[in-house]
């Protein structure tokens, strides 16, 4: 028989060893006591009662990201093509000397009597930026505005004039009896964004003199919601080379069916498109610059428009469509490098298209 001292030491029994065993488990020391049956035990999770008791525990916090160092890369190369635009602006400006001045506003205040007979004489125009006269030979702009019913008298919209190549030629033709409306995106925007810099870089080409700029209205365009202007309002809307970035951006339909909206009862819709190999899937080509012709019919047939007439006067069979950094490969951009070798090439191989709205 058990005295009373015995009673009690074994009573304490129990409850040593579950002290130890729960001091081993804390220390890493002893292997974790079996799970009732039926319930397995998760050695990575704490029994709920211990963290009840220990109360709540700090959340650690996490650590910082990494930059992302192609979006730094990126960010430098956009802060110095800002900067590059302002040197050219101050250069171009500076450019624009009194003679230059007074030889475009003459070519501006004449009544021209066809758009062919006035071009004859604005191409030859000291106000060109310096370089774009080499780019005819590859753009025809004479045989292209023409193809595209631009008169002296026409109310144009010139969507993302980019750089303003057509812009020098189109303000002085429509300054006396025309209207011209060009449209890019905001120049107010963020200096983060490289839609801003082209905003501010077209911006700065009208306002670097009067005489170029001051009959031209500018629109500033949000791509994802575009508005161009009063419905029924323009003669002729053109887009040259950059329906490919309305692809890129996922709002083709959106920008011909406002491009539809403002043009005129049997008016035109012009196109200048880098062109891609039939059949090819427009959303890959289109990284490259291209798209393929029938599918730019078929989006501005299904905007409303009417396809009126094509013209090859922008063909050029010699380019491959395969070049690595897609049109920018070839001149004037030569991103790739090798200008002799492109230079032989020349410029895309494009489609000239002429639309029309049907009268209603």
């Amino acid at each position: 028989m058990l005295n009373d001292q015995d009673l009690f030491t074994k009573s304490l029994r129990p409850l040593a060893a579950a002290l130890l065993a729960s001091l081993a488990i804390g220390c890493g020391s002893a292997t974790p006591p079996e799970a009732p049956p039926g319930k397995p035990m998760n050695p990575a999770q704490p029994d709920p009662s211990l963290l009840e008791m220990m109360g709540p525990s700090t959340p650690s916090q996490p650590a910082a990201p990494a930059p992302d160092a192609k979006k730094l890369e990126e960010q430098k190369k956009l802060q110095d093509d800002f900067a590059k635009r302002d040197a050219e602006l101050a250069a171009e400006k500076a450019r624009f000397d009194d003679a230059i001045r007074k030889e475009l506003a003459a070519l501006s205040s004449k009544n021209h009597a066809d758009a062919r007979t006035a071009l004859g004489a604005i191409l030859k125009g000291k106000h060109r930026v310096p370089g774009n006269a080499d780019r005819d030979k590859w753009r025809h702009p004479v045989e292209t505005l023409s193809f595209l019913q631009v008169k002296p008298t026409s109310s144009v919209l010139e969507l993302d004039a980019g750089g303003g190549w057509y812009t020098e030629l189109l303000a002085p033709l429509l300054a006396q009896k025309g209207k011209l409306t060009v449209t890019a995106p905001d120049p107010n925007g963020p200096t983060t964004e490289r839609s801003t810099l082209y905003g501010k870089r077209l911006r700065g080409f009208l306002d670097k003199a009067p005489e170029l700029g001051g009959k031209v209205s500018f629109v500033a365009v949000d791509r994802s919601a575009p508005k161009f202007g009063e419905a029924d309002s323009y003669d002729v809307v053109l887009a040259f080379r950059t329906m490919h970035g309305w692809e890129r951006a996922g709002t083709m339909d959106k920008q011909l069916a406002e491009a539809f909206r403002v043009t005129k009862p049997g008016g035109v819709f012009g196109v200048e498109q880098h062109r891609a190999n039939p059949g090819s899937d427009p959303k890959v080509v289109a990284e490259k610059g291209y798209l393929p012709e029938q599918y730019v019919i078929d989006r501005a047939v299904a905007a409303g428009f009417k396809l009126d007439q094509k013209s090859e006067v922008n063909a050029n069979p010699k380019d491959t469509k395969d070049h690595a950094d897609g049109v920018w490969t070839l001149p004037p951009n030569y991103r790739s490098g090798d200008k002799d070798k492109y230079a032989s090439i020349g410029e895309s191989d494009r489609m000239t298209l002429r639309f029309i709205k049907p009268k209603k």
